[in-house]
């Protein structure tokens, strides 16, 4: 019995901790990445971060079966120039394909359109040449800027787009804005019903471009 006993405290000793599979290191995620680069309405201002559209496009994606993870590089309070400078971040995720979302914080600013136009074509520019697909969605101001002003505000993104054959999305808010309940009460930012309805929106921009 006594040396029984020895044989299986040897080994236990040296078998060594048992490891648990809900333990182990988490699987890599190996999945194509999709970046939505944008100011606070890709933020997800004002809603919790999982009620944000990216995170609306990432289920919905998922329950039509693409395998890709989608990345929110949304920042709040953003203008075209801040988000040129964080082009080279979203580079290093080496995506393949990036949502563009700006603009809109220029224009309530009343910034010169020509310097905003500028820095949108530099950030998609910079991106396509960083190698990955791109396609734009975007915003228009309300009426009360001028119809001059709001009139060369939105002919930016048709313009940059045509230059680089990148999909857009005239407006991202399309049956969004206006609609009750879809607009938190700043009628600025989508309300978690309203993002559902953008992410809508960039799946159908987007998945011409997708791979199951």
């Amino acid at each position: 019995m006594q040396r029984i006993g020895l044989v299986l405290i040897l080994t236990a000793i040296f078998a060594g901790p048992s490891i648990s599979p809900a333990l182990a290191a988490p699987a890599a995620d190996t999945r194509k990445v999709i970046v939505c680069f944008g100011d606070s309405l890709t933020a997800g201002y004002g809603v919790d971060p999982d009620l944000s559209y990216p995170a609306d496009l990432q289920r919905d994606l998922d329950a039509k079966g693409y395998k890709y993870r989608v990345v929110n590089m949304g920042v709040s309070g953003e203008t075209t120039k801040d988000a040129l400078s964080r082009v080279a971040r979203v580079l290093a995720l080496k995506p393949e394909l990036v949502v563009v979302e700006f603009g809109g914080n220029d224009g309530l600013r009343g910034l010169p359109i020509s310097t905003t136009q500028q820095n949108l074509d530099a950030i998609v520019g910079a991106l396509k040449k960083g190698g990955t697909r791109v396609a734009m969605a975007g915003i228009t101001l309300p009426p009360d800027y001028g119809p001059d002003y709001i009139a060369r505000f939105n002919s930016m993104y048709p313009t940059i787009a045509k230059k680089y054959g990148v999909a857009l999305l005239p407006y991202i808010y399309k049956d969004v804005y206006g609609l009750k309940g879809y607009i938190q009460d700043d009628r600025v930012h989508a309300t978690a019903i309203g993002n559902k309805q953008v992410a809508k929106n960039i799946e159908g921009l987007i998945t011409p471009m997708l791979k199951k």
